[in-house]
């Protein structure tokens, strides 16, 4: 098997998780600036078996697609010319930012690195990744 990869894409910053090979656990890598997350998907991709990244959905409580979703379909449309055979997918991020607030200010760690943007923005992926593998293994 190989990992899947996880991406909570923001204009500023994506945040990054992975699985294991087995595809059993995800995990939070770093957060990129945007701006270089396609050389850190090159080094990325040139180092680990990846067959599929998730791209979280933005979208609202009514189900309203969010307007940084026009710079994920970009983004996609680059992606699958440079990595054209590495499936894509999308999940549904709806309240990562807020559960991954919670789970940081439950870790213990104090108020400066629980406000780390970065720090939420991978743990969101990490959440969009896991809930990604629940859903699939049902």
């Amino acid at each position: 098997m190989a990992q899947i990869l996880a991406i909570d894409y923001g204009k500023a910053r994506c945040g990054l998780a992975a699985t294991d090979e087995m595809q059993i656990i995800a995990s939070g890598l770093e957060t990129v600036p945007t701006k270089d997350i396609f050389i850190f998907l090159k080094k990325y991709v040139e180092d680990n078996n990846v067959e599929t990244i998730v791209i979280g959905l933005p979208t609202d409580l009514k189900g309203n697609l969010n307007e940084i979703e026009t710079n994920i379909l970009t983004f996609i449309d680059q992606f699958k010319i440079d990595f054209p055979d590495i499936a894509v997918a999308r999940f549904d991020e709806r309240f990562t930012s807020k559960m991954a607030s919670f789970f940081i200010s439950q870790s213990g760690k104090n108020k400066k690195k629980r406000q780390e943007k970065g720090l939420i923005d991978k743990v969101s992926a990490t959440l969009i990744l896991q809930n990604y593998l629940e859903q699939k293994q049902r």
